[in-house]
């Protein structure tokens, strides 16, 4: 159920070695992410709810510190970039949940579906489940997820064309120069521009910037079957089939091999944890798995470095919840874009490389094309779908390279 994993005292014994200034950067880039455009997701979301600020403190605390407690254990112990994070999806799905059912029958929606992802992890389903989808299938779904923040890069030239432009060019400036770029991350050349260029220009102010400890609470939950049918089967797709199968196709991609009965089992118990503080489930991280796991952080095993960086900025922006919504506020969001972009280029590129190879094709192009669609059913995402129809395209016409698998292995 759970696999073995090297151990926390070899990982900790060769920390200072991998903690180089990449995986510092490339930490707090992954982290830059998670407390900006995901974090606004969740701010609407209260609005919509009319929560109060401590229940929204108290979602961010619970969704941001014991994720980072998460991360840092399993990163740790498995020695591997392994991301925990509240469910983006999820943020949107409560969004619209809120504005007719109760925060506590949220709550009890949270909890059942804590369960049922443990169950399961547990049972083995979802490792099986995982191990027979074709790989280009998921990564085609990965390289339709990872498009956008690709395309970041160009939305934001033309929403902030000087910042950006300046932070680009630095990007660029010092990947030409392989010698620095090889000791000087180019996103570190690109955050330093970029927030000098944001503040010289009046895009950054930093006197939003305020001092708070977070305030938090436990919500008693309310089980409804109203609240159950509509968020716990959505929510634990997101979380299995989409959130999951998105991080650990990155991890295999950039050759690791991720422990999927760990992964699935914590994001059940997880789930289960952060409830009562009102945040929605846990997950594997998506995008951030794609920056920290970056060629660019250096050796395959010294990328974990990278994971707790930003585990442990998770826990700190956690505690200090009430900073949030300042914090949120002070760095234009397409400045944000383009760094998550520019960290992501390499992946995104190793992404389309493995989906649209020699196996899989017509499913791989099935399922990016309904991924970018951004078509909803059931009340689930186009990831999902692009999933289903991928694989039902691909076993239709490709009958043969499922064959050719079976006989491989």
């Amino acid at each position: 159920m759970i696999e073995t994993g090297s151990g926390i005292g070899p990982a900790i014994r060769d920390l200072p070695k991998s903690l180089t200034l990449s995986a510092l950067t490339y930490g707090v880039t992954a982290w830059l992410f998670a407390v900006t455009g995901p974090f606004l997701i969740y701010v609407n979301a209260a609005r919509q709810g009319n929560l109060s600020a401590l229940e929204l403190n108290s979602w961010i605390f619970g969704g941001y510190f014991i994720c980072g407690l998460l991360s840092v254990a399993l990163s740790l112990y498995y020695r591997l970039p392994l991301l925990a994070a509240i469910t983006i999806p999820g943020g949107v799905l409560v969004a619209a949940a809120l504005t007719h059912l109760s925060f506590a029958e949220i709550i009890g929606a949270y909890l059942v579906t804590g369960v049922l992802i443990t169950a399961l992890g547990v049972t083995g389903a979802v490792k099986r489940g995982m191990e027979w989808l074709p790989m280009p299938i998921t990564m085609a779904m990965v390289a339709g997820i990872l498009l956008q923040f690709g395309m970041g890069i160009i939305t934001s030239l033309q929403q902030t064309p000087l910042v950006s432009g300046v932070t680009l060019t630095a990007y660029l400036l010092v990947s030409l120069v392989r010698p620095l770029a090889r000791r000087f991350p180019p996103v570190l050349g690109a955050i330093i521009v970029g927030l000098m260029a944001a503040a010289a220009l009046g895009q950054a102010n930093w006197r939003l910037l305020t001092f708070g400890i977070a305030e938090f609470k436990f919500f008693t939950p309310q089980f409804t079957w109203p609240a159950a049918v509509e968020l716990v089967i959505p929510l634990a797709l997101t979380v299995i089939a989409v959130q999951n199968a998105q991080g650990i196709a990155i991890l295999q991609n950039m050759g690791y091999r991720p422990p999927l009965g760990a992964v699935t089992i914590t994001s059940g118990v997880g789930s289960i944890l952060v409830a009562p503080f009102g945040s929605q489930s846990v997950c594997l991280a998506g995008p951030m798995t794609g920056i920290v796991t970056n060629p660019s952080v250096g050796p395959k095993e010294c990328r974990y470095a990278a994971a707790l960086v930003t585990g442990i900025l998770w826990m700190v922006f956690g505690l200090f919840s009430p900073m949030a919504t300042a914090l949120s506020r002070i760095l234009p969001t397409s400045l944000v874009d383009l760094l998550a972009g520019l960290a992501l280029l390499e992946v995104l590129g190793s992404c389309f490389a493995a989906a649209f190879g020699e196996k899989f094709r017509l499913g791989a192009l099935f399922t990016f094309l309904i991924t970018i669609s951004g078509m909803r059913l059931l009340n689930i995402g186009a990831p999902f779908w692009g999933l289903v129809g991928g694989t039902f395209v691909s076993a239709l016409l490709e009958r043969q390279d499922f064959r050719n698998r079976r006989s491989n292995r």
